[in-house]
């Protein structure tokens, strides 16, 4: 009888260490970020910030890899087919939850194959107007394009891409028609811009931030549900009088689906201490983004929301790749 119930204090003992033991399993072993864009971008300078803190946080190496192609696909794709081990992680962006709806075969499934640790960052775009188009606020640029439907226009980095469905979306909630002129990439988008070759875009506020001290450009709104860090003297585009336009970029780590759920709240646990520390807030803020930490719940509930509203979105711009 004795041996009997020593036997169950041990088998209980290891049925509540072992979800904590595989949690620390991490230590010594090498832990990929993917990055689904080329190196030396703004998601790639990120990441590599976060892997250094992430890695001192636990005991262990974490390296940047870069997984570029298809608009994003390429990496979530290797994330997805990963290990559920701890040992890949995928920092995301918006086209994480754009891609499924716009491309024919996006080869993953934000829900299903990845579960969510952490919102990184969130910032907003701004919507830039040339000088010479006769209107100093949103309200004054809906009814110019109210009374010339199609005739103003926008530029943006491609067919697809969330500066192009920010439009959209400005579109649909002013009710408005201004035209898209896609481009190859955010640089002649804005060149575009400040040639007077279209009458506005949707932008990164720091990009365009000496543009606007100069008097080349002229920023009427933001479009996040507050102000930004970055522009706190402009405003929101609700404030502004069109509501139902909120639209920015983020970036959120996730890891593929069937991690352990210790693991998770281990890795969160660190990523929230990170985004925290005041360097690490320092340099998000002076990239005009700001540091979020959410639960994985949160997270979750958030990109259900974000692919329902991009699937509308997208059906309504008509942007397909195949």
């Amino acid at each position: 009888m004795r041996s009997l119930v020593k036997f169950f204090l041990t088998a209980l003992f290891l049925f509540t260490w072992l979800p904590t033991a595989h949690a620390q399993s991490l230590q010594g072993k090498t832990v990929r970020m993917v990055v689904a864009f080329a190196a030396g971008g703004p998601t790639d300078v990120l990441a590599r910030l976060l892997a250094l803190k992430l890695g001192e946080g636990l005991g262990t190496s974490v390296i940047v890899e870069n997984r570029p192609g298809a608009g994003g696909n390429v990496g979530a794709q290797a994330v997805a087919k990963s290990a559920p081990d701890g040992q890949t992680l995928l920092l995301a962006t918006i086209s994480f939850v754009i891609n499924p709806s716009l491309y024919a075969r996006a080869g993953y499934d934000p829900i299903k194959e990845f579960t969510p640790i952490t919102m990184v960052s969130s910032a907003p775009y701004m919507l830039l107007v040339h000088p010479s188009l006769p209107a100093r606020s949103v309200k004054e640029l809906v009814t110019l394009a109210q009374s010339q439907p199609g005739k103003l226009n926008y530029s943006s980095s491609g067919n697809g891409t969330a500066a192009h469905l920010a439009g959209v979306l400005f579109n649909t909630a002013a009710r408005v028609d201004i035209a898209h002129i896609p481009y190859n990439s955010a640089a002649p988008a804005l060149t575009a811009l400040l040639a007077g070759d279209v009458s506005m875009l949707f932008n990164n506020p720091l990009t365009a931030s000496a543009h606007i001290k100069s008097g080349k450009l002229r920023a009427l709104a933001v479009t996040s549900a507050h102000r930004s860090v970055a522009a706190p003297d402009v405003p929101t585009l609700t404030e502004a009088g069109v509501p139902g336009a909120e639209v920015g970029s983020w970036t959120a780590l996730l890891a593929p689906a069937g991690i352990n759920r210790t693991l998770v709240t281990r890795v969160h646990s660190e990523m929230s201490r990170i985004l925290g520390a005041a360097d690490v807030r320092t340099q998000l803020i002076s990239d005009g983004a700001e540091p979020i930490g959410s639960g994985p719940d949160e997270l979750a509930a958030f990109l259900k929301s974000e692919m329902a509203k991009w699937s509308v979105i997208i059906a309504k711009s008509g942007a397909r790749i195949d």
